[in-house]
């Protein structure tokens, strides 16, 4: 699998990378989450899922393995089969995230799944966690959902301390969410500690349903951040699961499976530096490999076809329920 470099003087990552917002807790908004599990979601039963899509991706040639501390018992679970597969800190790139606390204790109906906080102290809480889980394999550090309105990038003591982490060799990234996100791109590219541009990565919702945030990746690559893009089969309504949507894709493309097409998209945006496949199961994961074999030519444009006005996108989004 083709290889990109991941920030300035980071390491190569394969061009399709595996998230693991899916896999590490029992209950998320990918449509049809639930039924991928059924009843499967003990800790035990959810492990040994990661662990065979962990060994499918990395039998596929997948380098780059995404969590974050929200994400139940993901960092765990990598964790453990990094140690348990004997797999080098260099074999695999890990990426993680800080700034949200998991709240739903392993429950599908709690009331809140999850807690942003932007603070100093829970940087330094979260990040002791984090290495305590993934050691030397952790190689980018990123504030989890940054938005302006957070006021995470103007908080001195948290950018010290995230400047700090950077001099002790992590590459620092910042995922963003929501209509807006362009606007915190380009704030990331501002954003200075001791003369030097602080974050090295930019993770943003990209796909063809909302591709608004384009434009800004596009200066964030030139700026020479590496970019990865996240939910590119928008939480699951750019696959089977969204009919509607899929008869749409396989009339343009003649692609049978649309979420194949959706990550051959972001793959071939010139800005990516790696897409991130959210597959719960093999079948899933195989299915968004398939990117690899559609031209460029084929997918073009696509997103002016079928983009949703930004607004609409997140607004739906926040509908869909945890499952």
């Amino acid at each position: 699998m083709e290889r990109r470099q991941l920030g300035p003087g980071g390491p190569l990552v394969s061009v399709i990378g595996l998230g693991t917002a899916a896999l590490g807790r029992p209950g998320y908004i990918n449509l049809g989450h639930g039924e991928d599990f059924a009843d499967a979601t003990s800790v035990e039963a959810m492990r040994a899922n990661a662990w065979r899509v962990l060994d499918a991706a990395r039998a596929a040639g997948v380098t780059y393995v995404d969590a974050a501390r929200s994400y139940g018992r993901a960092e765990e679970f990598v964790g453990g089969w990094l140690r348990d597969r004997g797999i080098s800190a260099g074999e695999v790139t890990i990426g993680s995230k800080w700034g949200y606390v998991y709240t739903a204790d392993w429950r599908v109906d709690a009331d809140q799944h999850e807690v942003k906080i932007h603070t100093r102290e829970n940087l330094d809480r979260q990040i002791a966690e984090t290495r305590s889980l993934l050691g030397r394999s952790l190689r980018l550090y990123q504030i989890h959902s940054a938005t302006l309105d957070s006021g995470v990038l103007d908080r001195p003591d948290v950018l010290e301390r995230l400047g700090e982490l950077k001099a002790d060799g992590l590459v620092i990234g910042a995922s963003t969410s929501g209509p807006n996100q362009g606007a915190t791109i380009d704030r990331l590219l501002e954003v200075e500690v001791d003369g030097a541009l602080l974050f090295g990565t930019v993770q943003s919702t990209w796909n063809l349903l909302e591709p608004s945030s384009g434009a800004a990746l596009g200066r964030a690559h030139e700026a020479g951040l590496g970019v990865i893009v996240k939910e590119a089969v928008a939480n699951g309504r750019l696959t089977a699961r969204s009919p509607d949507l899929a008869a749409v894709i396989a009339e343009a493309t003649e692609v049978e499976d649309a979420d194949t097409v959706a990550i051959a998209a972001a793959v071939h945006q010139p800005w990516a530096t790696v897409v991130l496949s959210g597959a719960s199961t093999v079948d899933q994961l195989d299915s968004n490999l398939g990117a690899l074999s559609i031209p460029g030519s084929l997918v073009d444009g696509l997103e002016g076809e079928l983009a949703e006005d930004a607004a609409v996108y997140w607004a739906t989004r926040a509908q869909l329920p945890w499952q």
